[in-house]
Formats: structure tokens, C-alpha cells, sequence
């Protein structure tokens, strides 16, 4: 596909004087877990492990991106499974991501970290899943799968963080009901669950489908993760299976007040450096900024975001562009770093198609933030509202306009000023935003 150059549209849309920036350092209190590994030690202890026979398989449930030390929690927890005389083995808890192939998935555990050497275990990352058996939710039916290989152990158990979700709100979002249903389901069994909760609700398909799973596999329970506002594992502990969705609702209202969040709800334009899978599965975490986008869930009513413009992807997403949907402007640069592929496995698998849409793509950045400016209608730079951050994930250092920083919160400092330039139609700042990459 073709996408007009500077030349055959720099006449559609007159310049506009960009307003001045401060950056900004945000601070929120928080609290961290100084020895998350000899937590995970202590937490596989408090699951139901002691009726296994010596040389029982362990399928260690992992694989949702972005976790703070997640190679270390993983590594601790098979090496103290392993210290009780039992068989762990790793199994990539993912649905549909990396592709929804086996090399896709092992490749995923790799960039998280996790390979068979650095965690002392076996991956078993096969794709097949069988199927349990199908459950009415509302006026569905719902088949339920299960990983083919987590099934073969003799236990199973899951480890991850509880978090808001990207596609819905309620008492259990992502977590390790979500983990369980979802990411052991492989391909077949994360279509089945979105479908159906697409229709009648997420977390109405989350309970039926963990019921199944509760009865019908040998999972043992999860270790689950919050992390603070630094991206940091501030708390962990083990739920036994059977569990999950009494002791998640608590977790969750800990991760909604510790997660990051842009420190303003009022926003004309927000710039976003960069989008990707480890950041969120949505590419941008959905309640920072604001937007769903699926059918029968209404978006966040805060922020309020008027046009978000997102100028590229992480290294680390491999070319899965997921969430570029969700923006309404993007530059060339990040679309020639798209894998198709990767990207449609996710929409095609969850049923939310608008995150993978094409938004309208601008030849460069000077390009990108005229046409956002002048689409926001009466722009004035003494007033427009402007949050330029790196991604979703890393909210300590940012950008705002002039207009933005009387409203900022007490946890919010201006550290700088900050006056964007173009080199060759790229933006050009005194230094990355929170140590990301450069524009």
C-alpha cells in the first residue's frame, strides 16, 4: 500500500506553531516487595502440592508480557517445585499470542526472559488444546479448552499479574482466572471465551468457563502478582485454586489505585513514542488512555482523550502492532514496522477488531501534529492541552503543554522546559521522554 508523501499533502494543511512543553517528573508514593523471588518460594509452599507423588508433573502456567522480574518469579518457582521432588515443566499460558504457533509462543517466553536454560525446566509449547466440554452463558454456548500439555501433568498452576483489563471493567479483569481460561485455553479456547464474551460478558464467561476447568483439570491455584505505579511487583501471594474469584476482586482495587494513570483526565491531544505487546495487550493500556473500542463495553469515563497520535512500535513487540486501532493518527515509520500476521492473530482471536485498524497514516511527525492540531478545531497554543508520554507503561517522565501544568497533581513537578523541533520532518527533543527511545 502507498501512502502519500510530504509533497502531495503539505498543502491540505497550514502549519501550526506547536505550544511550549514542560517535562515533567511524577512521583506517586508506592510501595515495592523487596524479595519478590523469595516470596514466589514461599508462595508454590502454600499451594496444594503435598498429596503428589515424587516425580509428578508441575505444568507452570506463564507468559503475559510486560511483568516486572517475571524471569526470576518463573525461575524461583520451578526451581522450589523442583526442590520438592516433583517433575516442573513450562507451559506458554498465552492464548493466541506469538502468532498462535508454538515458535511464536516459545519466542515470546525468550523476550520475557524465560528460556529453558534460564528457567531450569522444560517448555512445552505445543498449540493443542482440548476440549472439556461447553457451558450456557446467557444465551450462548460456551466450549471450554484447556492446554493439551497442562493437562498431561499432574498438577497445574499459573503465575501472573492481577491488573485492570484492557477491554472491560468489573470485579475480576486480568488476573489468574483470566490466565487460566484464557492463556491455557491456547488459540481455540481464547476464541471461544471472546466470542462469547463479546456477547454476554466477560466476566459472566470467565466464572462459567473456570468452573469447567476447576472440575476438570488438575489445576492446584496461582501466584499472583500487583505491581505499583514503577512498574514494580509491590505485592505476591499464592491462591488456591477454587479461590481465584473471591481473593481477585481485592487484588484488582489494589492494582486500580497503585497502576499509572496520565495525570490529568482533560486531554486534546495525546502523543504516544511507542506501542506494544509487552507494554499491554492492547499495545497501550486502555485505561490510561482512555479507549475500549469493543462492542457491548462502554469506554473508561476517564480520561477524556480528543485525538491520540501514535508515533511507532517497541523492538520487543516484534512487529505486533495491536492497538494501533486505537489511535487516530500514526506516522509511516510505524507502519512499515508492522507484521501483519502477528497483528491480525490477535484481532481475529479476540474478536476486537477496531485495535488493529489502520488509523490515518501521516508521512512524518511535524506532518502528524499539524493535522492532529488543526483536526481538534479552534486551536490556540496557549490553551490546547497536550500530553506527550513514551508509552502507557513508563508514566514517570512525560511532556505537557503550557495550559496542562496549573492543573497538574501534587505528585507532578516540572523538571524542564521543553521546545519540539523537526529534523527532516522529525520530531527532535533535548533528550527521550523517561529514558525511551529516541523520537
Amino acid at each position: 500500500m502507498e501512502f502519500p508523501d510530504r509533497s502531495a499533502v503539505d498543502d491540505l494543511i497550514d502549519p501550526q506553531p506547536l505550544p511550549e512543553f514542560a517535562r515533567v517528573r511524577y512521583e506517586p508514593e508506592t510501595q515495592r516487595l523487596d524479595d519478590p523471588v523469595g516470596a514466589a518460594r514461599e508462595a508454590v509452599d502454600a499451594l496444594d502440592l503435598d498429596g503428589l507423588d515424587s516425580g509428578a508433573t508441575v505444568a507452570v502456567g506463564v507468559g503475559s508480557r510486560g511483568i516486572d522480574r517475571v524471569d526470576e518469579v518463573a525461575a524461583a518457582v520451578v526451581e522450589r517445585v523442583a526442590e520438592r521432588g516433583l517433575d516442573p515443566v513450562v507451559v506458554p499460558a498465552m492464548g493466541s499470542h506469538g502468532g498462535a504457533t508454538a515458535e511464536g509462543q516459545r519466542e515470546v517466553l525468550a523476550s520475557l526472559g524465560i528460556t529453558e536454560a534460564s528457567v531450569g525446566a522444560p517448555i512445552d509449547a505445543r498449540m493443542a488444546a482440548a476440549e472439556l466440554a461447553a457451558v450456557s452463558v446467557g444465551d450462548a454456548d460456551l466450549p471450554v479448552y484447556f492446554s493439551e500439555a497442562a493437562l498431561a501433568a499432574d498438577a497445574v498452576l499459573v503465575v501472573n499479574r492481577v491488573k485492570a483489563h484492557t477491554n472491560f471493567t468489573g470485579a475480576i479483569e486480568s488476573g489468574l482466572a483470566k490466565m487460566t481460561v484464557v492463556g491455557l485455553g491456547k488459540q481455540r479456547g481464547a476464541k471461544s471465551f471472546h466470542s462469547t464474551a463479546i456477547a454476554e460478558g466477560y466476566v459472566e464467561a470467565l466464572t462459567a468457563a473456570l468452573d469447567v476447568i476447576e472440575r476438570e483439570t488438575p489445576i492446584v491455584g496461582g501466584i499472583a502478582l500487583v505491581e505499583n505505579f514503577e512498574e514494580e511487583i509491590g505485592h505476591l501471594e499464592a491462591v488456591p485454586a477454587g479461590s481465584f474469584l473471591d481473593r481477585e476482586p481485592e487484588l484488582l482495587e489494589r492494582a486500580y489505585d497503585e497502576m499509572p494513570t496520565l495525570p490529568v483526565d482533560d486531554v486534546d491531544l495525546l502523543v504516544v513514542d511507542e506501542i506494544g505487546k509487552e507494554i499491554s495487550g492492547a499495545g497501550m493500556d486502555t485505561n490510561v488512555i482512555g479507549r475500549y473500542r469493543v462492542l457491548n463495553a462502554p469506554d473508561p469515563e476517564t480520561p477524556d482523550v480528543d485525538i491520540i497520535y501514535v508515533r511507532g512500535l517497541t523492538d520487543a513487540t516484534k512487529g505486533n502492532g495491536n492497538g494501533i486501532g486505537l489511535a487516530d493518527l500514526t506516522r509511516r515509520a510505524a507502519v512499515g514496522d508492522l507484521d501483519l500476521t502477528k497483528t491480525y492473530a490477535n484481532a481475529l482471536t479476540s474478536g476486537s477488531l477496531a485495535k488493529s485498524k489502520l488509523p490515518v497514516v501521516a508521512p512524518d511527525d511535524e506532518f502528524a501534529l499539524r493535522t492532529a492540531l488543526a483536526a481538534l478545531g479552534g486551536y490556540d497554543p496557549e490553551t490546547v492541552r497536550v500530553v506527550w508520554i513514551c508509552n502507557t507503561q513508563d508514566l514517570g517522565e512525560f511532556l505537557v503543554s503550557d495550559a496542562v501544568v496549573e492543573d497538574l497533581p501534587a505528585a507532578a513537578r516540572v523538571v524542564g522546559r521543553e521546545a519540539v523541533t523537526f529534523e527532516g520532518g522529525t520530531a527532535a527533543l533535548d533528550e527521550p521522554i523517561g529514558g525511551g527511545p529516541e523520537p
